[in-house]
Order: C-alpha cells, then sequence, then structure tokens
C-alpha cells in the first residue's frame, strides 16, 4: 500500500518531535535534579541533615496562618565548647550529629527539629503547653541519655531548654525570642528545663544582640 506524501510528511515531523524530546528530558530531569539538591541545600544543616533556622522560620510561618495550637522548644548543649576544645572539631561535629539524630527521632508530638546554630536546636511542637512542655523535658532526656560516644569514650552530656507556647497572633521573631529567653533563664540556674514567663528582672540584652551571645561572651 502506498503511503502518500502529505502522511509520509506528518509521520516524519511526528518522529521528529518525539525524538526532540527525548533528547531535552534528560536534560530537563537533571535539571530538576538539581534545583532539588540546592533547595534541600539552603533548608538544611550539612554537619547534622536537619532543617537549618530558615526552614524552621517558615514552617513557623506556615502553623501561625493555620492558627493551631503550637510552640516552641529550643536547647543548648550545656559544656559544648570544652567538649570540642579536648576532643577537636570533628568530634564535635560528630556529637552535633548524635544530637540531632536524638531529636529528630523524638516523634510526635514533635513536628520538626532543627539546628539553628553552632550547639543550638530547636523543636517545632503541635499541641498546646501540657505538650509542648512534654516535650522539651522529652528532649532534654534524649541529649542526656545515654552518653555520647567519641571514639573509646563515652561523654557525659547535658543541655539548657527553654520552651514556649504560641499567643494568637505572635510572629515567628517574637516567638523564637521567647523560647531563646527561657533556655537562656535555664541555663542561669545551672540546666534542665524552664517554660517561658512574663518579663522578669533578667535584663534584656542591647538591641540585635542574641541570648547565646551573653552565655559565650567572647
Amino acid at each position: 500500500m502506498e503511503v502518500s506524501p502529505i502522511w509520509s510528511s506528518i509521520v516524519t515531523a511526528a518522529g521528529g518531535l518525539l525524538t526532540g524530546l527525548a533528547g531535552t528530558s534528560g536534560p530537563l530531569w537533571h535539571q530538576r535534579r538539581a534545583l532539588a539538591r540546592a533547595r534541600h541545600a539552603a533548608e538544611h544543616d550539612t554537619t547534622t541533615g536537619l532543617p537549618n533556622r530558615r526552614a524552621l522560620t517558615a514552617a513557623v510561618t506556615r502553623t501561625v496562618r493555620r492558627a493551631t495550637p503550637f510552640g516552641l522548644v529550643m536547647l543548648d548543649l550545656d559544656g559544648f565548647k570544652a567538649i570540642n576544645d579536648t576532643f577537636g572539631h570533628e568530634a564535635g561535629n560528630d556529637l552535633l550529629a548524635e544530637v540531632g539524630t536524638r531529636l529528630a527521632h523524638l516523634g510526635p508530638p514533635v513536628v520538626m527539629a532543627a539546628r539553628l546554630s553552632g550547639d543550638e536546636f530547636a523543636l517545632l511542637v503541635a499541641g498546646g503547653s501540657d505538650e509542648i512542655a512534654a516535650a522539651a523535658h522529652a528532649a532534654w532526656r534524649a541529649v542526656s541519655h545515654p552518653p555520647v560516644r567519641l571514639g573509646e569514650q563515652a561523654v557525659p552530656l547535658r543541655a539548657s531548654v527553654g520552651h514556649t507556647t504560641a499567643t494568637l497572633g505572635i510572629s515567628p521573631r517574637n516567638l523564637l525570642h521567647q523560647a531563646d529567653t527561657a533556655m537562656y533563664q535555664a541555663k542561669q540556674t545551672g540546666g534542665g528545663v524552664h517554660g517561658a514567663t512574663e518579663p522578669g528582672p533578667v535584663t534584656d540584652p542591647p538591641p540585635g544582640t542574641r541570648r547565646r551571645d551573653l552565655r559565650h561572651p567572647h
């Protein structure tokens, strides 16, 4: 059966189009993978694999908009600088990675575990004040037990933990500040867990100064 010239042209054009699409699908797939890797790197900490401050702030912003009960837990490792100086930077990173793994495995009501900077971590927790306080104590226990193994040595570890419950309309910045202040108060009293309270005798830092700057003076 003889194929008409018009039909032959259509088949040839279709074949060329499919060939062109096949040729471009590879580069597009690689571009999408590269974009996904770049997005993941921008929102995750390289040492622990946890979401970073940017990802946590975005998650808090989304949660505020949903107007569901939630809060934040913030913790700072006690004596981390001494451990880092004694065992070295690489061992310090191993310790941070272990802490990140323990926090990531806490489970509900913890929605997200994040590393903010240095030896400072945070948890986004769903629920009311009781759930948030329970998550704070669970985080403290997870960090403290068992000791972290660095090489052949078991290193005891403790944390100062602060927690706060979100109020209607609070900004992510203020919520983080409340949790950080509670953590600073826990640090002042020798570690453990401390819930956010109304402003008391603790002197506010100068504008632009974080609480951790006061905890770790230069």
